[in-house]
């Protein structure tokens, strides 16, 4: 038997024992997979797409809800707030929208953060400097060399 992990083993949703996450996720080769939004070829995608998803649909809710509330029950939508005096459609609109677009940004980066987290992701790694072994100097993001 061989020792190495077939691509269906490391797609198949069933935990390997032994194994974790971040282990079968180095070993996927992202480059050369397809991507596909509705059949999503890696975990790593399918976590990341759930995600996707559930925020796309929480926020077309949160924004487009209160209009299309008020089009349907106008008498509720319209009745002037007790403590703050506007209208429920407009006080819903006016704060309710914005508020709710930055706490589901709020929302998915943490997800996506437990996400990277899960599957051993690190964006802090740093590329080694090959300069010496070219014999030549390093170029800065501006064109300039490092003096």
């Amino acid at each position: 038997m061989s020792n190495e992990t077939t691509e269906s083993e490391i797609d198949s949703h069933e935990t390997q024992a032994g194994r974790d996450t971040a282990a079968r996720h180095e070993q996927i080769d992202y480059l050369n997979r397809e991507v596909n939004l509705l059949k999503p070829s890696t975990p790593f995608m399918r976590d990341h797409l759930k995600v996707v998803w559930v925020s796309f649909i929480t926020w077309a809710l949160l924004t487009f809800g209160p209009p299309v509330l008020t089009y349907f029950a106008p008498e509720l939508m319209t009745t002037q707030l007790p403590v703050i005096g506007f209208p429920a459609h407009y006080f819903l609109v006016a704060v309710l929208t914005p508020t709710s677009s930055l706490v589901l940004a709020f929302i998915y980066s943490r997800k996506r953060d437990q996400l990277d987290e899960k599957y051993g992701i690190d964006h802090t790694t740093t590329t080694e400097d090959t300069s010496s072994e070219k014999g030549g100097e390093t170029a800065v993001t501006d064109g300039g060399s490092i003096e």
